[in-house]
Protein backbone atom coordinates (compact mmCIF):
# COMPACT_ATOMS: atom_id res chain seq x y z
CA UNK A 1 0.00 0.00 0.00
CA UNK A 2 1.40 3.28 -1.09
CA UNK A 3 1.42 6.48 1.12
CA UNK A 4 -1.49 8.23 -0.05
CA UNK A 5 -3.93 5.06 0.01
CA UNK A 6 -2.65 4.50 3.91
CA UNK A 7 -2.99 7.87 4.56
CA UNK A 8 -6.75 8.04 3.14
CA UNK A 9 -7.40 4.12 4.86
CA UNK A 10 -5.63 5.71 8.35
CA UNK A 11 -8.59 9.03 8.10
CA UNK A 12 -11.25 6.22 6.96
CA UNK A 13 -10.32 3.96 10.16
CA UNK A 14 -10.59 7.04 12.20
CA UNK A 15 -13.66 8.06 11.20
CA UNK A 16 -15.48 4.87 11.67
CA UNK A 17 -13.41 4.53 15.63
CA UNK A 18 -13.29 8.14 16.76
CA UNK A 19 -9.66 7.56 18.29
CA UNK A 20 -6.73 5.24 16.97
CA UNK A 21 -3.67 4.45 18.58
CA UNK A 22 -0.15 4.39 16.57
CA UNK A 23 0.14 0.98 18.24
CA UNK A 24 -3.42 -0.10 16.44
CA UNK A 25 -2.43 1.64 13.72
CA UNK A 26 0.95 0.04 13.46
CA UNK A 27 -0.40 -3.43 13.62
CA UNK A 28 -3.34 -2.98 11.16
CA UNK A 29 -0.52 -1.34 8.04
CA UNK A 30 2.40 -3.87 9.23
CA UNK A 31 4.46 -0.99 9.03
CA UNK A 32 7.01 0.78 11.92
CA UNK A 33 5.96 3.31 14.39
CA UNK A 34 7.85 5.92 12.25
CA UNK A 35 6.15 5.38 9.40
CA UNK A 36 2.96 6.16 11.15
CA UNK A 37 3.76 8.84 13.21
CA UNK A 38 5.35 10.51 9.73
CA UNK A 39 1.64 10.11 8.26
CA UNK A 40 0.31 11.00 11.50
CA UNK A 41 1.90 14.22 11.20
CA UNK A 42 1.07 15.44 7.54
CA UNK A 43 -2.68 14.39 8.04
CA UNK A 44 -2.49 16.31 11.20
CA UNK A 45 -0.97 19.33 8.73
CA UNK A 46 -3.86 18.94 6.46
CA UNK A 47 -6.68 19.46 9.08
CA UNK A 48 -7.81 16.28 8.53
CA UNK A 49 -7.18 14.30 11.66
CA UNK A 50 -6.44 15.61 15.16
CA UNK A 51 -2.94 14.21 16.96
CA UNK A 52 -4.02 13.48 20.42
CA UNK A 53 -1.39 11.77 23.37
CA UNK A 54 -0.01 7.84 21.73
CA UNK A 55 -2.44 8.36 18.32
CA UNK A 56 -4.90 10.29 16.82
CA UNK A 57 -8.72 11.35 16.57
CA UNK A 58 -11.36 12.84 14.79
CA UNK A 59 -10.86 16.39 13.41
CA UNK A 60 -13.13 19.09 14.86
CA UNK A 61 -16.39 19.70 13.34
CA UNK A 62 -17.03 23.36 14.71
CA UNK A 63 -13.87 24.98 14.26
CA UNK A 64 -11.49 25.30 11.51
CA UNK A 65 -8.03 25.10 10.41
CA UNK A 66 -6.36 28.54 10.80
CA UNK A 67 -6.44 31.25 7.92
CA UNK A 68 -2.55 31.14 7.74
CA UNK A 69 -2.34 27.36 7.87
CA UNK A 70 -5.03 26.64 4.94
CA UNK A 71 -3.13 29.45 2.92
CA UNK A 72 -0.34 27.39 2.37
CA UNK A 73 -1.76 23.56 2.61
CA UNK A 74 -2.33 21.67 -1.17
CA UNK A 75 -1.49 25.08 -2.80
CA UNK A 76 -0.03 22.95 -5.81
CA UNK A 77 -3.30 21.33 -5.93
CA UNK A 78 -5.07 24.62 -5.24
CA UNK A 79 -3.41 26.19 -8.32
CA UNK A 80 -4.63 23.12 -10.52
CA UNK A 81 -7.78 23.22 -9.92
CA UNK A 82 -7.70 26.94 -10.26
CA UNK A 83 -6.27 26.96 -13.78
CA UNK A 84 -8.71 24.95 -14.93
CA UNK A 85 -11.68 26.70 -13.41
CA UNK A 86 -10.50 29.84 -14.93
CA UNK A 87 -10.53 27.81 -18.20
CA UNK A 88 -14.74 28.37 -18.09
CA UNK A 89 -14.83 31.65 -17.24
CA UNK A 90 -15.45 33.50 -20.44
CA UNK A 91 -14.14 37.03 -20.75
CA UNK A 92 -16.84 40.00 -19.97
CA UNK A 93 -18.65 37.94 -17.68
CA UNK A 94 -20.10 38.45 -14.64
CA UNK A 95 -19.15 36.18 -11.30
CA UNK A 96 -19.43 36.06 -7.94
CA UNK A 97 -16.26 35.14 -5.74
CA UNK A 98 -16.76 34.39 -2.20
CA UNK A 99 -14.47 33.27 0.98
CA UNK A 100 -11.82 30.86 0.75
CA UNK A 101 -8.35 30.33 0.33
CA UNK A 102 -9.01 28.29 -2.94
CA UNK A 103 -11.21 31.22 -4.45
CA UNK A 104 -7.80 33.40 -3.69
CA UNK A 105 -5.89 31.65 -5.83
CA UNK A 106 -8.59 31.47 -8.63
CA UNK A 107 -9.02 35.28 -8.74
CA UNK A 108 -5.14 35.41 -9.15
CA UNK A 109 -5.38 32.92 -12.35
CA UNK A 110 -8.64 34.77 -13.71
CA UNK A 111 -5.63 38.06 -14.04
CA UNK A 112 -5.26 36.71 -17.96
CA UNK A 113 -9.21 37.42 -18.75
CA UNK A 114 -10.43 40.27 -19.79
CA UNK A 115 -13.44 42.53 -18.77
CA UNK A 116 -14.84 40.75 -16.36
CA UNK A 117 -17.11 42.15 -13.22
CA UNK A 118 -16.40 40.70 -10.00
CA UNK A 119 -18.70 41.20 -6.97
CA UNK A 120 -17.10 39.36 -3.80
CA UNK A 121 -17.44 39.54 -0.43
CA UNK A 122 -13.63 38.37 0.18
CA UNK A 123 -11.08 41.49 0.35
CA UNK A 124 -8.13 39.28 -0.35
CA UNK A 125 -9.96 38.51 -3.79
CA UNK A 126 -10.49 42.13 -4.09
CA UNK A 127 -7.11 42.65 -3.28
CA UNK A 128 -5.72 40.67 -5.82
CA UNK A 129 -8.13 41.57 -8.72
CA UNK A 130 -7.73 45.38 -8.06
CA UNK A 131 -5.22 46.61 -10.28
CA UNK A 132 -6.35 44.71 -13.33
CA UNK A 133 -7.84 47.98 -15.37
CA UNK A 134 -10.61 46.32 -17.55
CA UNK A 135 -12.24 44.49 -15.18
CA UNK A 136 -15.06 45.98 -12.71
CA UNK A 137 -14.81 44.39 -9.14
CA UNK A 138 -17.18 45.46 -6.13
CA UNK A 139 -17.06 44.67 -2.68
CA UNK A 140 -20.01 43.69 -0.61
CA UNK A 141 -20.57 45.71 2.62
CA UNK A 142 -20.82 43.86 6.08
CA UNK A 143 -18.67 43.02 8.94
CA UNK A 144 -15.08 41.90 8.20
CA UNK A 145 -13.40 38.79 9.73
CA UNK A 146 -10.02 39.96 11.03
CA UNK A 147 -9.20 36.35 10.84
CA UNK A 148 -9.63 36.01 6.98
CA UNK A 149 -11.03 39.29 5.67
CA UNK A 150 -13.98 37.26 4.58
CA UNK A 151 -17.15 39.61 4.49
CA UNK A 152 -20.33 38.36 6.64
CA UNK A 153 -23.58 39.45 7.69
CA UNK A 154 -27.25 40.74 7.13
CA UNK A 155 -26.02 44.00 4.72
CA UNK A 156 -23.64 41.21 2.67
CA UNK A 157 -26.94 39.18 2.38
CA UNK A 158 -28.80 42.22 1.61
CA UNK A 159 -26.26 43.44 -1.16
CA UNK A 160 -25.58 40.29 -2.74
CA UNK A 161 -29.24 40.08 -3.41
CA UNK A 162 -28.85 42.69 -5.60
CA UNK A 163 -27.43 41.21 -8.26
CA UNK A 164 -27.79 38.25 -10.83
CA UNK A 165 -24.76 37.12 -12.22
CA UNK A 166 -23.33 34.39 -14.86
CA UNK A 167 -21.14 32.52 -12.62
CA UNK A 168 -21.00 32.16 -8.75
CA UNK A 169 -17.58 30.53 -7.85
CA UNK A 170 -17.50 29.00 -4.31
CA UNK A 171 -15.75 27.45 -1.84
CA UNK A 172 -16.19 24.71 0.86
CA UNK A 173 -15.10 23.33 3.87
CA UNK A 174 -16.58 19.90 3.73
CA UNK A 175 -18.04 17.57 1.47
CA UNK A 176 -20.30 14.79 2.99
CA UNK A 177 -21.11 11.31 1.51
CA UNK A 178 -24.62 12.29 1.05
CA UNK A 179 -23.71 15.52 -1.17
CA UNK A 180 -23.90 17.73 1.22
CA UNK A 181 -22.08 21.02 1.67
CA UNK A 182 -20.57 21.76 5.15
CA UNK A 183 -19.10 24.95 6.47
CA UNK A 184 -18.06 25.93 10.07
CA UNK A 185 -19.49 29.38 9.85
CA UNK A 186 -23.31 29.75 9.82
CA UNK A 187 -23.11 33.43 8.87
CA UNK A 188 -20.74 32.71 5.79
CA UNK A 189 -22.95 29.98 5.00
CA UNK A 190 -25.99 32.77 4.59
CA UNK A 191 -23.38 34.70 2.11
CA UNK A 192 -22.86 31.85 0.24
CA UNK A 193 -26.72 30.52 0.24
CA UNK A 194 -27.18 34.36 -1.42
CA UNK A 195 -24.64 33.82 -3.97
CA UNK A 196 -25.80 30.74 -4.91
CA UNK A 197 -29.47 31.85 -5.24
CA UNK A 198 -28.19 34.44 -7.63
CA UNK A 199 -26.03 32.98 -9.93
CA UNK A 200 -26.86 31.14 -13.53
CA UNK A 201 -23.81 29.01 -12.98
CA UNK A 202 -22.58 27.47 -9.86
CA UNK A 203 -18.98 25.99 -9.94
CA UNK A 204 -17.58 24.58 -6.96
CA UNK A 205 -13.36 24.16 -5.94
CA UNK A 206 -12.64 21.81 -3.77
CA UNK A 207 -9.26 20.09 -3.35
CA UNK A 208 -9.24 16.15 -2.42
CA UNK A 209 -9.04 16.71 1.51
CA UNK A 210 -12.60 18.04 1.47
CA UNK A 211 -14.01 15.02 1.09
CA UNK A 212 -12.75 13.77 4.52
CA UNK A 213 -13.63 16.89 6.67
CA UNK A 214 -17.26 16.90 8.48
CA UNK A 215 -17.93 20.59 9.39
CA UNK A 216 -21.30 20.87 11.39
CA UNK A 217 -22.89 23.69 9.32
CA UNK A 218 -25.14 22.86 5.89
CA UNK A 219 -24.56 25.40 2.88
CA UNK A 220 -26.22 23.29 0.41
CA UNK A 221 -25.76 19.78 -1.73
CA UNK A 222 -23.72 18.69 -4.92
CA UNK A 223 -26.93 18.75 -6.39
CA UNK A 224 -27.54 23.15 -6.80
CA UNK A 225 -23.56 23.27 -8.84
CA UNK A 226 -22.88 23.29 -12.34
CA UNK A 227 -19.66 21.65 -12.04
CA UNK A 228 -17.11 20.53 -9.44
CA UNK A 229 -13.19 21.26 -10.19
CA UNK A 230 -10.92 18.95 -7.58
CA UNK A 231 -7.76 17.75 -7.92
CA UNK A 232 -8.40 13.60 -7.47
CA UNK A 233 -11.29 11.55 -8.58
CA UNK A 234 -13.75 11.62 -5.52
CA UNK A 235 -14.87 8.66 -3.66
CA UNK A 236 -17.34 6.63 -5.16
CA UNK A 237 -20.28 7.98 -3.45
CA UNK A 238 -19.68 11.51 -4.29
CA UNK A 239 -19.19 10.76 -8.19
CA UNK A 240 -22.68 8.71 -8.45
CA UNK A 241 -24.47 11.33 -6.69
CA UNK A 242 -23.11 14.07 -9.54
CA UNK A 243 -23.57 12.00 -12.60
CA UNK A 244 -27.36 11.23 -11.12
CA UNK A 245 -27.22 15.16 -10.88
CA UNK A 246 -25.86 16.18 -13.83
CA UNK A 247 -23.02 17.92 -12.26
CA UNK A 248 -19.80 17.97 -14.54
CA UNK A 249 -16.56 16.92 -12.57
CA UNK A 250 -13.48 18.12 -14.09
CA UNK A 251 -9.92 17.08 -12.39
CA UNK A 252 -7.23 19.12 -12.56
Amino acid sequence: MNQQFRQDAIVELVRQHGYMSIEQLTDHFAVTPQTIRRDLNTLADEGRVRRVHGGVGIESSTVNTAYSTRKSLHLEEKERIARCLAQHIPNHSSLFINIGTSNEVIAQALLEHQGLEIITNNLNVAAILQHKEDFTVIIAGGQVRSRDGGIIGEATIDFINQFKVDYGIIGISGIDEDGSLLEFDYQEVRVAQAIIANSRRIYLAADYSKFHRNPVVRQGNLEQLDALFTDRKPPEAIQRLLNQHDVALYIA
